[in-house]
C-alpha cells in the first residue's frame, strides 16, 4: 500500500522558514519522480515543485521560485521542501505527491493526507 506522511507544518511569521518533509512507503521510493502540491482555503490546488526520481533535476512553479528548495534522500524514502521568506500568500494545506513515473510530471496517483502552513503576524 503506497502512503505518503507529510510533517513540519507550522504557524509561522512573513519571511520566517520552515522545512516540510514527507515519508513514502509501499513502493521503490527511488523509481518515482515526485513533487509538492499545495491548496489554499477556497481554492484548487497548485503544483509548487517537483523532482525527479534520482533528484538530478528540479523544477519550480513561478510563485515559489528561489525562495522553495525540494530535494530528496532515497536512503530514507523521504521528501523535503525547505521554504524561506514565506509570505502570507504560501498558507495552505501542503501535500507531497507521487509522479507516476521517473520522468517530470505535473499529475500525480498519491497523494498524502496534507500538512498546514500557516504564514501570518
Amino acid at each position: 500500500e503506497v502512503q505518503l506522511v507529510e510533517s513540519g507544518g507550522d504557524l509561522v511569521q512573513p519571511g520566517g522558514s520552515l522545512r516540510l518533509s514527507c515519508a513514502a512507503s509501499g513502493f521503490t521510493f527511488s523509481n518515482y519522480a515526485m513533487s509538492w502540491v499545495r491548496q489554499a482555503p477556497r481554492k484548487g490546488f497548485e503544483w509548487v515543485s517537483g523532482i525527479l526520481s534520482g533528484g538530478g533535476r528540479t523544477l519550480y512553479a513561478d510563485s515559489v521560485k528561489g525562495r522553495f528548495t525540494i530535494s530528496r534522500d532515497n536512503a530514507k524514502n523521504t521528501l523535503y521542501l525547505q521554504m524561506n521568506s514565506l509570505k502570507p500568500e504560501d498558507t495552505a494545506v501542503y501535500y507531497c505527491a507521487r509522479v507516476p513515473f521517473a520522468g517530470f510530471s505535473r499529475s500525480y496517483d498519491y497523494r498524502g493526507q496534507g500538512t498546514q502552513v500557516t504564514v501570518s503576524s
